[in-house]
Formats: structure tokens, sequence, C-alpha cells
């Protein structure tokens, strides 16, 4: 059986989940479709941030230091550290690599929401989109999610990362180099049987976990994907069915990809 029709049973076996899958060439199911995408969205952040250094517009050196008015729980180590102040470039390797929270408030902080929107309406994505800094709590004023996006732009956007066309080799080049940090490979990403904390092929990868939330987005080689899926938590075994769903296209796409 083909990836799409391996595809095609996972969302014939979960239902009540929303999909949204793009593997370019291979296979997709509803790719247009705007999802919530927890922290997919600070892929656009990196991104801005990479365009910034490489045409000099921000030093990767500059240090940045911890706000406590911008202190967030949950994803990431600096909030545990005991350093108050770090480099931008390891702030955003912060990002890439465990998705950390507090780093990505501190940055964005820094580098402006504004300039984020900008970059995104550049790449010309519609769906895809940061919309605000992480928060502990979302209270009515504040936007009601922290990224959106669909499958077809973002595994385009992980496809020009791959060919390195994302605005610049350099750019492209220095997101290939945090992605390839990325630590969370329980999703997609686990059929590759990769070391989540060494992975020197060419896997690359980000993901985004909430409740009800399960994404990935990334490219082994040149060959990019992305899987999104939206569900009730308070389905029994809502999130376990959208795991292995993911696990079993990234065990087809595995296959497919060594042949």
């Amino acid at each position: 059986m083909g990836l799409q029709g391996i595809v095609d049973e996972v969302v014939a076996g979960t239902t009540g989940v929303r999909w949204s899958i793009a593997v370019p060439g291979l296979a997709e199911h509803q790719p247009g479709r705007k999802l919530r995408t927890a922290s997919i969205g600070k892929l656009l952040l990196l991104v801005e941030t990479a365009r910034r250094i490489e045409e000099g517009e921000l030093d990767p050196g500059e240090v940045l230091s911890k706000d406590p008015g911008l202190a967030v729980a949950d994803s990431g180590l600096w909030q545990h550290l005991a350093v108050d102040a770090l480099p931008i470039s390891d702030l955003a390797l912060l990002i890439a690599a465990v998705s950390d929270n507090y780093a990505t408030n501190v940055l964005l902080n820094r580098v402006g929401q504004a300039s984020v929107a900008v970059l995104a309406a550049g790449l010309g994505l519609h769906d895809t989109a940061l919309h605000d800094r992480v928060r502990n709590r979302r209270e009515p004023q504040d936007p009601p999610t922290l990224s959106t996006g669909n499958a077809g732009e973002l595994a385009g956007l992980m496809a020009r990362i791959a060919r390195r066309q994302l605005l610049s080799v350099a750019v492209s080049d220095r997101m290939d180099a945090w992605l390839a940090t990325s630590v969370d490979l329980s999703m997609v990403a686990s059929g590759f049987d990769e070391d989540p904390l060494a992975h020197p092929r060419s896997l690359r990868n980000k993901t985004g976990t909430d409740d009800g939330i399960r994404a990935d987005v990334g490219y082994i080689g040149r060959q990019a994907y992305a899987v999104l899926a939206e569900f009730d938590p308070a389905e029994p075994d809502g999130t376990g069915r959208v795991m292995r769903g993911m696990r079993t296209i990234g065990v087809a796409l595995a296959k497919h990809i060594a042949r």
C-alpha cells in the first residue's frame, strides 16, 4: 500500500479528529484546512531571526535577559537554568531544540510580533501565523491561540528550507542547523528510528503540542511533510489515537524514502 493509502486509513480510523496532512508528491488530506498548531508558529520567529542575522540587522551575540513579565511554564529549559541572560543565537537554539517558551517570549519581544507577521505575509502564508507570545493562561482579550497553519503551507515552508530556497541559502542553512537539534521525534519523525538527542542524518522537524493539538512538520533529505491534528482532548484515548496515527504515517514515509 502506498503512502496515500496509509494516510487514508489513518484518517478513517480516527473519527472525530480534524487532520491536515501534506507530503508533497506522495500523499495529502485536507492540506488547506486551517488548524491550531501550538508551537509550530515559533518557526516563523526563527525564520525572521535568521533573516535579520544574515542581513546584518541583528547581532547573534546580542545578549537578552530573562524578564519576569515574560516568564511562562511548560516546555523549555531556560526557566530551569541559573543563567539569567543568553545571546540571541542560543535563545533560537533553545526554541528549535526544546520549543523553549521563555526563550520564545524574550526573543519575540526583541524581534517584534509585527515583524514576524510581515515575514509570514512576504512568504505567501495565509493561514500559517504566530498570533501571540506564549501565555500560561489566555484571557478573553488575548488571541485565542498561539498559532495556526495548514499542512500545505507548512510542508511548502519545510521544502524551501530543505532545498535551500527559503529567502537565501544562508537563511536556509541557519534554519537547517537549528532544526537539526530538535529533540521531539515522538510523532511522524518517530518512524525514522533516529536518536532524539543526536540525529546527524538529514532529519529536521518542529513539533507543536497542546491540549487537543498534535503537529509535526519537517523534512528528511528533500522530502518535506506536515501532519497536523486537532481533536477533543476529553475523548477517551484521543491523544493516543492521534499519536499512533502520526507514527504510522512516519513509518510508511520512512519505508518509502528507504526504497
